[in-house]
């Protein structure tokens, strides 16, 4: 049987070199680990792919059930883990049960590909709770469809799911790969919705990478391993319904930026928008990166130095883990943008098209409506930033816990 694992011994030192070397901040960010492993164990309590330090490329997809039986949703489960405990460390999945006579085992493109920290992370929609399958007792309670948001401009194609898929990998054809051996394994029991792609760079300094709008994005995260985060994130034992303990919810966002008009907006204005420096990270009201924002100090004319409408303000009352990653689309049709008064006539080289390219936000919280619905409707209805901003995909999804060896993700719920 074929293996990536055999390029391990002759790259080690290239894998190494490619990650960064500056080891993880105490507290908030989201660094380049210095020396991250090739593997991450798939098996464990928690998924993989949320606590993990976050990799360079991500592919979400979701899909929905045409089957009605449960007994096979079971065994699509089985197969997924089976599928991601076997790619994650670098060997082929088992040959697939639909497959005509004479197939592939897989499609060969992640032949010779090292395993680049590849995670692979599943998560329910409320349709899997409907009437199809029998499970509606065994809801959570904190899974449900998300409220309408002033602002929201949700596509369809962007938008919910019964099963999600979150890949993630330093290598952007593994993650094509990983996803891949997902989908060949729906036929029959369930049809692609949507595909969504992101990326992140890293500084070269290993510190928190940035967003498109220039921003470092994740300063304020809570740190894997702390109290702060397992509050945050993780569902608690005793926690109703029990087969969810251990295990989180995600909502994922599709957030569409103005990035012309954005781009046109002096950087004062930008800095005053966020609440913070833009080359540091650090908050208006003065210190580092990750010193606390000051929300009582006050500038010349008494006038707080984070305006009311920052997006800093608005959102620290919030808890929540965001795992970001940017998408660049294109353009995709005709929007004109803003320009200061003044400008002088030129060629927009294209740019006034209406072009699709932002973030892909997924946030990971023990209780949805909690603590994403107020924080998105605070947002939404007073941040400044929703001015370049506008939300185009949403979805949510209960995160079980991880599989031990043996079992699969779902196990506790399905049976």
């Amino acid at each position: 049987m074929a293996s990536r694992r055999a390029v391990l011994g002759v790259s080690a030192a290239a894998l190494a070199g490619a990650a960064g070397a500056v080891a993880a901040v105490a507290r908030g960010g989201d660094p380049a680990p210095a020396q991250p492993p090739a593997t991450v164990p798939f098996h464990g309590r928690h998924q993989a792919g949320i606590a993990t330090p976050k990799q360079r490329y991500a592919v979400f997809v979701a899909f929905d059930l045409v089957t009605r039986d449960v007994a096979v949703l079971r065994n699509l489960m089985r197969d997924w883990t089976e599928v991601a405990d076997r790619v994650t460390r670098g060997q082929r999945p088992l040959p697939r049960g639909n497959a005509p006579a004479g197939a592939a085992v897989d499609s060969g493109d992640g032949d010779g590909l090292a395993p680049a920290r590849l995670t692979m992370t599943f998560g329910f929609g409320p349709g899997v709770f409907d009437a199809r399958f029998g499970l509606a007792a065994r809801r959570p309670p904190a899974l449900r469809d998300l409220p309408a948001f002033a602002g929201d401009e949700l596509d369809p194609a962007y938008t919910g799911g019964d099963l999600v898929a979150q890949v993630c990998a330093d290598d952007p054809q593994l993650a094509s790969y990983a996803a891949r051996q997902l989908r060949s394994r729906v036929m029959g029991i369930a049809r692609l919705r949507w595909v969504q792609r992101g990326f992140q760079g890293y500084p070269a300094d290993g510190g928190t990478p940035r967003n498109l709008f220039g921003q470092k994005d994740g300063t304020a995260n809570p740190a894997p391993g702390t109290p702060e985060f397992a509050d945050t994130v993780w569902v608690p034992d005793g926690a109703d319904p029990a087969w969810m303990a251990g295990g989180t919810f995600l909502v994922l966002r599709r957030i569409r930026m103005s990035l012309a008009t954005w781009d046109l907006t002096p950087l004062a204005e930008q800095d005053a928008i966020l609440g913070r420096h833009r080359d540091t990270g650090a908050p208006l009201s003065g210190g580092s990166e990750f010193t606390a924002p000051d929300l009582d100090r006050t500038g010349p004319g008494g006038a707080p130095v984070i305006a009311a409408d920052s997006h800093v303000r608005l959102a620290r009352p919030f808890k929540m883990f965001r795992r970001g990653f940017n998408y660049d689309d294109g353009p995709q049709g005709d929007e004109p943008h803003a320009h200061p008064a003044g400008t002088e006539p030129h060629d927009h080289a294209n740019h006034r098209h209406d072009y699709d390219a932002g973030l892909l936000l997924a946030v990971y919280v023990r209780d949805p409506g909690a603590q994403f619905v107020p924080a998105q409707e605070a947002l939404a209805r007073a941040d400044r930033l929703t001015t370049f901003t506008t939300h185009v995909g949403s979805g949510v999804w209960a995160v079980p816990p991880g599989a031990e060896p043996g079992g699969y993700v779902g196990q506790a719920l399905l049976g």
